[in-house]
């Protein structure tokens, strides 16, 4: 990719953002919109600054629901796909629980994993759980089932066994699928986390950023909203680039997706 193009991918978004936010900052300005309906981006900027002890451990609970949900998710979602793939009585014992698990809103049952969780943590860790584990179990499923039949009828040929064909030919071509079950994981797993943080914090039992956000509304402390809301924003935008990063180092050599196209 030419240095120009790469220039150009980065500064076109960091001009339109800083557009937005001048727009804004001269709309607030402009009309004398009091803090408390819509503060100034200074205002945001100095609320981020003050308010950091408080917004930096909020998030750090955040970041911990949400990458333990997805890890357990990635591994839970993985093994669970081998297994569906290895047995065609297990997939169909199984299928229809997940379904209905899967388009069962989560926050219609965090209020029963929240009485029934040992305890708060662990009843949010869950909620993430669940919404992150579909999308890497129904990729990486697809991805398994995809595999070349020519392929499979080759390693049959030269008498490979089930855990060898599975390990040296189906989780390779499956790997495409799983990253891109991946960049979906992680923006849904920190989406579900604070999902369940309102459902805890509506109790006065969370202390992620959810609940800070709640707090904030409350006490019309609305700077403070603002300051939430963006490092929520922006931690789904790390997240997400980095499972791109991830998904691009992995696939870059070999995979047609990642391959830039000659002409």
């Amino acid at each position: 990719m030419p240095v120009s193009e790469r220039v150009l991918r980065v500064l076109i978004p960091l001009v339109m953002l800083g557009a937005l936010i001048g727009l804004w900052a001269w709309y607030v300005a402009a009309y004398n919109i009091p803090k408390y309906i819509l503060p100034s981006p200074e205002l945001v900027v100095q609320s981020l600054i003050k308010d950091w002890p408080i917004l930096g451990m909020a998030l750090l609970v955040t970041l911990k629901i949400t990458f333990a949900a997805l890890g357990i998710a990635l591994v839970g979602g993985v093994a669970l796909a081998i297994l569906l793939t290895s047995s065609k009585w297990i997939e169909l014992a199984l299928s229809p629980y997940m379904v209905i698990l899967q388009v069962t809103p989560v926050i219609a049952i965090a209020p029963l994993i929240l009485i029934y969780a040992p305890s708060t943590q662990s009843a949010l860790l869950i909620c993430a759980w669940i919404v992150a584990f579909f999308p890497v179990l129904s990729n990486t499923t697809q991805g398994l089932k995809s595999t070349d039949h020519n392929l499979l009828n080759l390693f049959e040929l030269y008498g490979a066994s089930r855990w060898q064909t599975m390990i040296h030919l189906k989780l390779p071509a499956a790997l495409p699928y799983f990253l891109a079950g991946l960049r979906i994981a992680g923006g849904l797993a920190l989406i579900a986390a604070v999902v369940a943080e309102f459902a805890a914090g509506s109790a006065g039992a969370g202390s992620g950023l959810a609940f800070r956000l709640l707090e904030s509304q409350y006490r019309l402390n609305i700077p403070r909203l603002f300051a939430a809301l963006i490092l929520l924003c922006g931690t789904g935008v790390v997240i997400y680039g980095v499972t791109s990063l991830i998904s691009h180092l992995a696939l870059r050599r070999w995979h047609e997706s990642a391959i830039r196209r000659e002409n």
